[in-house]
């Protein structure tokens, strides 16, 4: 898999992916899938193109043999501290350690920036996803941010308790 910072000419090719691998049915052939807690779409043209816009963020794009399988995005917060979020697979090629892969890149390019932690929300109700996440050295903060129920741009809640739970990483 190659990873390298994704560019403006890949948006189209990475809003299908992104929603190709949260919601939908064609999410559903994937373990990540938010379909039964979301409807709508997860991201839009216009939150791809402020990514790409802002010199503080990235997105980095994954490519087996020249396809997109693959995204995340990074913001440096400063103080030491980058998020990640939109980490992405396609929902065929997860389960084989892709995403392993494209947190690493992500977690090895914001130490290579300065950064001593990593932060990341998750929505609370996706145990398995908090899991996997557990298991690769996120702790839970305690912490919580509601989840911008009346905004369709993150898509439409099928659920009225929907919040996101907010996970660390130090990156010493």
């Amino acid at each position: 898999m190659h990873i390298a910072p994704a560019n403006p000419q890949d948006r189209d090719a990475l809003l299908a992916l992104i929603q190709s691998a949260y919601r939908g049915e064609s999410s559903r052939a994937g373990w990540t899938t938010e379909a039964d807690l979301l409807g709508g779409q997860r991201t839009d043209p216009e939150g791809l193109d402020a990514i790409f816009a802002n010199p503080k963020q990235t997105l980095l794009a994954a490519r087996q043999d020249g396809d997109l399988v693959g995204c995340i995005a990074l913001t440096d917060k400063g103080a030491g501290r980058h998020y990640f979020g939109m980490l992405t697979i396609a929902p065929t090629q997860q389960g084989a350690g892709l995403g392993k892969q494209l947190l690493a890149a992500a977690e090895q390019q914001a130490r290579d920036a300065g950064a001593s932690v990593m932060e990341m929300w998750v929505i609370k109700q996706r145990a398995d996803l908090i899991a996997w996440y557990e298991r690769r050295g996120y702790l839970a903060t305690g912490r919580h941010e509601p989840f911008p129920m009346a905004d369709p741009r993150f898509g439409l809640p099928k659920r009225d308790d929907l919040e996101f739970a907010v996970f660390e990483k130090p990156l010493g």
